[in-house]
């Protein structure tokens, strides 16, 4: 009776291990890194660089500049992707900092949509909108109603930089129903070379612990440190087992 029980066990363990595959172990999840470089649209240092870069980046540009249509034209043609970087008011800086067409709370509902669509149709092959500043107009909630059913019409996405933690983008992407994701890090909001590189270390410690990292970085003041410093970075980064994807892949509804 025992040999017999015996029997009936080992039989039982080797059938489950038949059943069950053993030695096989989950697939890693694929990290994604998707880089948005802002404030094309008026001849910035940096620009050349930045169009250099190998990895897919999206363009975001500022509508009614001098360079605004030959800059996204110039990214579409090297398969890089195009936002409308679009101003909007900030709760601090200067006005001057803003560019023409810029969306502030002042403005009524009518004049928000008719401000958006032109600088929509200002930039060439945009896919969608990230904001220029904007603190003060991403916290807005009537605001960014009036932006986000812009979208929603013309099947684009907001790609929110975060320059406020009180930013209702999300929660109204998620009522409209606009694809939408959130920056992690700016790269350059100090110009200088030895912060950007501190920001690059960020973005690999971030890469480590997260699925998808989003950062931001710009031409202008810092372009040329900046697109120096991301050169640098891709190897490394994918080192990591991160993958350069466009944007528009990070987008979701809420």
């Amino acid at each position: 009776m025992k040999k017999q029980w015996i029997a009936l066990t080992l039989g039982a363990v080797m059938a489950a291990a038949a059943i069950s595959p053993v030695g096989h172990a989950e697939e890693p999840v694929q990290k994604r890194v998707a880089v948005v470089i802002d404030d094309f649209g008026n001849a910035m240092t940096g620009t050349e660089q930045m169009f250099e870069l190998s990895i897919p980046f999206a363009a975001a540009v500022m509508p009614f500049l001098p360079t605004t249509k030959a800059d996204a034209e110039k990214a579409h043609s090297l398969g890089k992707e195009v936002l409308v970087h679009l101003p909007m008011e900030p709760r601090k800086g200067k006005a001057s900092w803003l560019g023409p067409g810029a969306i502030t709370t002042r403005l009524t509902d009518e004049e928000i949509r008719g401000r958006v669509i032109s600088a929509i149709e200002d930039v060439p092959h945009a896919i969608g909108l990230n904001n220029h500043m904007g603190s003060r107009a991403t916290a807005d909630e009537r605001v960014m109603r009036v932006i986000l059913q812009v979208c929603a019409e013309r099947g684009l996405f907001f790609l929110d930089s975060r320059t406020t933690d009180k930013s209702v983008v999300r929660k109204l992407s998620k009522e409209i129903g606009v694809k939408t994701a959130e920056n992690h890090i700016f790269m350059d909001d100090i110009y200088t070379r030895s912060h950007i590189l501190k920001q690059a270390l960020k973005v690999q410690k971030h890469v480590k612990s997260h699925e998808v990292t989003v950062l931001i970085g710009h031409v202008g003041p810092p372009g040329k440190h900046t697109a120096s410093v991301l050169k640098e970075s891709i190897p490394v980064l994918q080192g990591q087992g991160a993958v350069f994807v466009p944007i528009s892949e990070t987008m979701r509804i809420p």
